[in-house]
């Protein structure tokens, strides 16, 4: 199943901060209580990483209110054998 990486920016200041975690944490979804956050950090973002089957169902994890702003990325992996030929069709290897 693909796994995507959901990132939520929200407002450096501290109540902006406190607003946007406990709408998280009151909106009821176990993956939206699980965010990672970087506020302590001074990166006013949340994260979360899940496996399901699109970019939108990922989105949907959400509470609407952070769903617009939210950037979804579909990560991925890679093998040496795939480097290599990549590699070697642009003349590397």
């Amino acid at each position: 199943m693909p796994k995507f990486l959901i990132e939520v920016p929200h407002e450096e200041e501290l109540l902006a901060c406190a607003q946007v975690v406990e709408g998280f944490l009151n909106y009821g979804s176990h993956f939206a209580t699980k965010a990672d956050w970087g506020c302590r950090d001074g990166v006013h973002k949340a994260w979360i990483t899940i496996e399901t089957d699109s970019k939108e169902e990922a989105r949907n994890i959400l509470p609407p209110a952070y769903r617009a702003q939210a950037t979804i990325i579909k990560l991925n992996k890679f093998s040496m054998a795939e480097i290599d030929e990549i590699l070697r069709q642009h003349g590397k290897k």
